[in-house]
C-alpha cells in the first residue's frame, strides 16, 4: 500500500487540496502500477508561522 505524505503551507482551498490528492493518487498508480484502492495520500497543512525560508517565516515573507 503506497502512502504519500505532502507538507504544504496553509492557504490552499479545499478544492485545490482535493485536486492535489487526486493527481498524486493518479501519479502513484501510473508510476507504481498500484490499484487506486491501495493508495493513501496524507496532506499536512502547516501555519505560515511554522515554516521558514532563509531565516524568516513564510508569514513574514508574505508567502
Amino acid at each position: 500500500m503506497p502512502i504519500a505524505t505532502i507538507n504544504i503551507v496553509e492557504g490552499r482551498t479545499d478544492e485545490q487540496k482535493a485536486l492535489l490528492i487526486r493527481n498524486m493518487t493518479d501519479a502513484i498508480c501510473e508510476s507504481l502500477g498500484s490499484p487506486i484502492e491501495a493508495v493513501r495520500v496524507i496532506v499536512n497543512e502547516m501555519p505560515k508561522t511554522q515554516f521558514g525560508i532563509a531565516g524568516k517565516t513564510a508569514k513574514e515573507l508574505s508567502r
